[in-house]
């Protein structure tokens, strides 16, 4: 297992910004890290990469703890932080190559540079300053300085920030590569970045989690509602279904088109009213919660 987490807090005064998570992530898994502005997850990524000490519980990456064994889970983490802090005064080759002397790859130092300069788009940046990049080329030195030494464990906090569309999809495919075999964590606010990554999402919520599962098996933590959308070829009245006693709601979305929240799959019934009333039914489909709805469900203050 490379990232283990067990009953870890984070607390400041009487602020919880962690409070008593848990999880593990494994070689080969992109996990997407979620929750709200505050909720802490860029608390527990510092604590994972060693800038900050837990107030109780453990964590160990590679099998090596990270308070205990500090220097060991240095080397073997790359680390991208939301802020991206970078020697703005350096060249970007030069910068890469003082991060590499920084991680003792020797000799393996110069290949290392160029191929990272390739793989993550800075080629014709590579003799510029940093500071006279634009967001989104300063972004892509952040995620090369986090994968230089190609860590077992990389750990992004927002990577994809201030890139356009087509640099997204690059560094999308670039993490997915690396996440082949290594253990990703990434933070995102882009339900389709997870979508398109993840194979793994944790939500925490005011630093609690909330939800720990396959991304395809996220429905499981919220309300088990049927959702229906449903047209007809003309305007009807929908007190029509109220013999339907298992419907919780029915609401316009379009001219002729309802969403329907019910208790139980009540498809046939929908269907044999609608004929039964020659009501020119024209589709009639349930829909499953896309991950934003879950996100907004699994966060929403109580």
């Amino acid at each position: 297992m490379s990232v283990i987490v067990n009953n870890l807090s984070k607390i400041y005064g009487e602020q919880k910004a962690v409070n008593n998570i848990s999880f593990e992530v494994k070689p080969g898994e992109i996990l997407g890290f979620l929750g709200p502005n505050g909720a802490g997850k860029s608390t527990t990524m510092k604590i994972l990469t060693c800038y900050l000490p837990p107030t109780s519980g453990s964590a160990s990456v590679c099998g090596f703890d990270v308070v205990k064994d500090t220097h060991e889970v240095k080397k073997r983490v790359g680390y991208l932080p939301e802020l991206n802090p970078l020697y703005t005064d350096m060249f970007v080759k030069e910068y890469l190559h003082f991060m590499a002397d920084i991680h003792q790859m020797g000799s393996n130092a110069s290949k290392a540079v160029s191929d990272m300069i390739e793989k993550v788009g800075l080629t014709l940046e590579q003799s510029k300053k940093i500071g006279q990049l634009s967001k989104g080329y300063k972004q892509r030195v952040g995620l090369a300085q986090a994968m230089i030494h190609n860590p077992e464990v990389l750990i992004l906090d927002e990577p994809t920030s201030g890139l356009d569309p087509n640099q997204i999809v690059d560094i999308r495919n670039l993490i997915k590569e690396f996440g082949k075999d290594k253990t990703v964590i990434l933070s995102t606010h882009i339900m389709q970045e997870v979508q398109a990554m993840c194979s793994k999402v944790i939500i925490i919520n005011k630093g609690s989690l909330v939800a720990n599962s396959e991304v395809q098996s996220l429905n499981q933590f919220t309300e088990k509602d049927n959702i229906f959308k449903i047209e007809f070829s003309k305007v009807i009245d929908p007190s029509v279904f109220k013999s339907i006693h298992s419907i919780i709601d029915i609401s316009l979305i379009d001219t002729n088109t309802y969403r329907i929240i019910a208790s139980d799959d009540c498809r046939e019934k929908l269907f044999k009213i609608a004929v039964d009333n020659n009501l020119g039914l024209l589709s009639l489909v349930k829909e499953e919660q896309n991950l934003e709805e879950i996100f907004r469900t699994l966060t929403k203050n109580v």
